[in-house]
């Protein structure tokens, strides 16, 4: 029997005019973009937690500090690049992914596939394995008014 661990992740950034968004890897065409210390990918960073929480190796924050130059403005498939390598010297591999991302707009529809496409890649997995969902929240709290976005995670992995 193989050895499944699930991890469970969550982030969210507030937005603001004239900043790039970046979601999943992919440059999206929006007027806003979230405020962060690194690229802002808020898919990457809750896709990042729930690999980490799935083997309780703690936070993305513990493993790359909001408070250190050296991820100041990094790439975000850098991140999950390093998180893959802690899960792969585990001695796991991803089973698959689950991502919804909460935002009001603009709509995501024509880029999941480049998501998960470029999730996939960068965790060395089959597209097959990724799920990107987008969804709003009906113009309610701080995602439905666009002061934000919101991304849920979850992942399998198996020894």
């Amino acid at each position: 029997m193989e050895n499944i661990r699930i991890g469970n992740g969550y982030d969210v950034h507030a937005l603001a005019e004239g900043l790039p968004l970046w979601l999943g890897g992919v440059r999206i065409e929006s007027p806003v973009g979230c405020i962060a210390h690194s690229d802002g990918d808020v898919a990457i960073h809750a896709l990042c937690d729930a690999l980490l929480g799935a083997l309780a190796l703690g936070d993305i924050g513990k493993h790359f500090p909001d408070t250190s130059d050296e991820f100041k403005g990094i790439d975000s498939k850098i991140l999950l690049n390093r998180t893959m390598e802690l899960i792969r010297e585990a001695g796991y591999k991803v089973g698959n992914a689950d991502i919804t991302i909460a935002m009001q707009r603009p709509k995501l529809a024509p880029y999941i596939m480049s998501m998960r496409e470029t999730l996939a890649d960068n965790m060395g997995i089959s597209v097959s394995d990724v799920s990107v969902k987008a969804t709003t929240t009906e113009k309610l709290g701080f995602v439905g008014r666009g002061e934000g976005c919101e991304v849920y995670a979850v992942v399998l992995l198996l020894k």
